[in-house]
């Protein structure tokens, strides 16, 4: 999935409150050095097999540095969010040194207030959600007896780990044989890899994720329309950030949802909502035909429950719990009601019969999970053709309590989904301790303007916070 202009990285932008001035970089990477202990991936790095006779395997890295991994950075102070936008489009989009760890943190000081950010970035070859996480998953706590003692002192853990040695080329192709004589054609499929277009070894690719879609596929049969949004992209990014009161969307639901579906219309439902009237303005902004039956169709990935669960019923694990949405929202519509009615009977018709997890299990799950189930939908948006959808849209609940690194006090988390060839924007959003935190990714060329559909969402969830009552 990755190409050139397309780099696979996820991350998430987390402004934090410090007290008293109590968290620096050492604070920092004495955190995450304890941290990483839960998640060894984080200290290996990708091997290929020569000769691409298996796939690429992980091995650790016996000169592992935490601290070429943390890094620190500064804005001039105070430093605005403008500032903040700017640094995390500029490192977001750096390909990461293949032959370390696939992971870099930043510790942003000098934000106004006295606040600071730490931007993480995670290849998604990294986070499967079982057995590791996304980086920003493990690093902050919903409570510590740092807060609660008022003691800067974290309990220090116990380093046990030691590298392995690397395997050698001779090991590797070894292992590739006697895994070919187990698995045969997966022997064959990694020589055709070599030896023939890559678009030919991901059929099976495509044909897994098909049979996720269920009823979305009936609506990936026609092609997305034609729209801005999707372009050729480079390298470049722009990146905007937009906070919004999770109180708002509450408001526009218990007003809106009128009917015998009333209670079936969520807060997504919303938010979808509130995308569709900003994609409307910002579409108009450009001078687009918007005509009244115009569309935009986002791929929205859904949380699942696995209905593999182990005997132990651990639900804690996220699994494979990430499928497939397609709704075509009705930028068209020039009413704001019309336009949440519409998206909530076409995301009730794809989630009926299914197992879709709502907000308050996923924002139940053990840690901070947003990050993780973000970039779990980024891939999926990302392993499927431009030509099914025009963005994609993840929505990830996250908990209505307030959240820790060291001392501080976390503020805001704002996702950054990559964009897959062809998609020019990509919209995250997280809900968190009564806000809601879009993360908008967009080409640096094709989207000029991204500061604008930005504001035309402010814009958008304002105009349906002012409707009294959808019947009017």
């Amino acid at each position: 999935m990755e190409g050139p202009t397309t780099p696979m990285h996820v991350g998430s932008v987390m402004v934090f409150q410090p007290r008293n001035g109590g968290f620096d970089y050492d604070r920092l990477v004495s955190l995450i050095s304890g941290r990483i202990s839960f998640v060894p991936r984080y200290r290996q790095c990708v091997r290929e097999v020569p000769g691409r006779l298996a796939n690429p395997v992980w091995v650790d890295d016996e000169d592992f540095d935490v601290s070429y991994h943390v890094r620190r950075s500064a804005l001039p102070r105070p430093g605005s969010d403008d500032q903040l936008q700017e640094f995390v489009a500029r490192i977001q989009s750096r390909r990461l040194d293949r032959r370390r760890p696939l992971w870099e943190v930043y510790l942003i000081e000098g934000l106004a207030g006295g606040r600071f950010a730490i931007v993480t970035k995670t290849h998604q070859a990294l986070v499967d959600g079982i057995n590791v996480l996304d980086i920003a998953h493990v690093l902050v706590d919903d409570s510590s007896d740092n807060v609660d003692t008022g003691s800067d002192v974290d309990e220090p853990i116990t380093q046990t780990w030691r590298p392995s040695r690397e395997p050698s080329d001779v090991e590797l192709i070894a292992s590739a044989v006697v895994e070919a004589v187990r698995r045969p054609s997966q022997a064959v499929e990694n020589v055709r890899g070599v030896i023939t277009d890559v678009r030919a070894v991901g059929r099976p690719v495509f044909s897994a994720i098909g049979s996720l879609l269920s009823t979305a596929a009936r609506t990936a049969v026609r092609p997305a329309p034609v729209s801005p949004l999707n372009a050729e992209i480079g390298e470049a990014r722009r990146y905007v950030i937009v906070g919004t009161d999770l109180a708002d969307f509450r408001t526009v639901r218990s007003r809106l949802a009128l009917g015998h579906y009333a209670d079936e219309v969520t807060i997504n439902d919303v938010v979808l909502a509130t995308i569709s009237g900003a994609l409307r303005s910002w579409l108009l902004t450009r001078g687009e035909a918007v005509h009244t039956a115009a569309t935009v169709r986002a791929m929205v990935p859904v949380s699942v429950y696995d209905t593999d669960e182990s005997d132990d019923g651990d639900s804690g694990r996220l699994g494979e719990s990430v499928t497939a949405c397609f709704v075509d929202l009705p930028v068209g519509e020039p009413a704001a009601s019309m336009r949440l009615h519409q998206i909530a009977f076409a995301m009730r018709q794809q989630i009926e019969g299914g197992q879709a997890v709502g907000a308050e299990a996923i924002a139940g799950l053990a840690g901070f999970a947003s990050p993780t189930l973000h970039s779990m939908g980024a891939r999926l948006g990302s392993a499927m053709s431009r030509r099914l959808f025009n963005l994609i849209i993840t929505n990830v609940p996250g908990p209505q309590q307030p959240l820790y690194v060291g001392n501080a006090r976390m503020l805001s988390a704002y996702p950054v989904v990559p964009l897959a060839r062809g998609q020019a924007v990509s919209i995250g959003l997280t809900s968190y301790d009564g806000g809601v935190y879009f993360g908008l990714n967009g080409d640096r060329d094709a989207m000029p303007d991204l500061d604008l559909l930005g504001q035309c969402l402010v814009d958008s969830l304002a105009d349906m916070v002012e409707i009294r009552d959808a019947r009017r």
